[in-house]
């Protein structure tokens, strides 16, 4: 049984996303009969909730007289910083019972505050990380990883990382075809690793003012295989050479070389962890030219050739966003 935790201030998508998944299942193990998984909300005595942007949820029961859960998803959001401290007390003294643990962005906050996360690691929205360090100095957050597993207990970044981490534990229950189904219903990615970034390229960067500097931008992250070198992409932009490299460096925040190599290593990276493809018709679609090629761009930017990179993440038990004030993101905390 899946046992997912509702409280008033819930954000509903760290909520439906790991239920979807979990519920999606269906589809591809098992029978009508018998769900892979059984999904069961409950909050505190039962009572509905008002979520994030004013969704009210029911909940299926309360939470004091609940079984123990095979998984226990703790959901993130405005609210978990004005959550009841009956709430945290009823996650120190079950969860440790619990088979799996995992939280979905803030929902982490919970956890630590219940002191379930102390000595280890842990993840939450980037934004928070620097937040919950200083709250919780016994727990090492990780503002780069997309989740992070630790023993029983798993967490996960933002609100589609909870798709990623559910998407994970899918695959370890039930294999990769059933994850890769449910990938292919839900239009997701089947397998991000956990150690991934949560902000991509396109996000982590800026995004270049003026029309003709951001076409070349989007048109280049679409076109890896195309000649993007800077007198190709100053001709795009109708500048010369010098004037592209010049306003492309002061409205991007790098040079055109270092975007151009940033965002075909992270094409790369995922066509690897997502993809049985060759290593050459992957460096060929990323535009590196050569298997040879690529391999040095690995050894420089990560010291690890492409093969090991996709061997390390197929190792993992399994298979980003905005910039909201961390006040909206942990409301109330104190």
């Amino acid at each position: 049984m899946v046992l997912v935790i509702l409280f008033d201030g819930v954000q509903p998508i760290d909520v439906a996303g790991p239920v979807d998944v979990f519920t999606s299942a269906a589809r591809f193990v098992g029978d009508a009969d018998t769900p892979p998984y059984v999904i069961r909300t409950a909050s505190l005595a039962g009572g509905t909730v008002r979520a994030a942007g004013g969704l009210r949820l029911v909940p299926d029961g309360d939470l004091g007289g609940v079984e123990d859960p095979d998984l226990l998803v703790v959901p993130g959001g405005p609210g978990v910083g004005d959550v009841d401290d009956r709430l945290v007390a009823w996650l120190a003294e079950r969860a440790p019972g619990i088979p799996r643990v995992v939280s979905v962005c803030t929902g982490a906050y919970l956890l630590a505050k219940a002191g379930l996360l102390d000595g280890r690691r842990a993840t939450t929205h980037w934004e928070a990380c620097g937040y919950l360090t200083e709250m919780f100095p016994r727990v090492a957050f990780d503002p780069d990883a997309i989740f992070v597993r630790d023993g029983t207990i798993s967490t996960s970044a933002g609100a589609t990382a909870g798709v990623d981490l559910a998407m994970a534990l899918v695959e370890e229950d039930f294999g990769r075809a059933a994850a890769l189904g449910i990938a292919r219903l839900l239009v997701c990615y089947l397998r991000r690793p956990g150690n991934q970034a949560q902000l991509s390229v396109q996000l982590s960067t800026q995004i270049a003012r003026t029309d003709p500097l951001r076409e070349v931008q989007y048109w280049a992250a679409a076109n890896l295989a195309a000649d993007l070198s800077v007198p190709a992409m100053a001709e795009r932009a109708g500048l010369s050479p010098r004037q592209f490299a010049r306003a492309f460096g002061e409205q991007v925040g790098m040079p055109p070389g270092r975007y151009v190599d940033l965002i075909r290593l992270e094409a790369a990276k995922r066509m690897l962890t997502d993809t049985t493809d060759g290593v050459l018709g992957i460096a060929h679609r990323c535009g590196y030219g050569s298997a040879e090629a690529m391999r040095r761009a690995f050894l420089r930017e990560l010291d690890i050739s492409p093969t090991e990179y996709r061997r390390a993440s197929a190792k993992e038990p399994v298979s980003p966003v905005g910039s909201p004030p961390v006040a909206d993101l942990l409301a109330g905390t104190s």
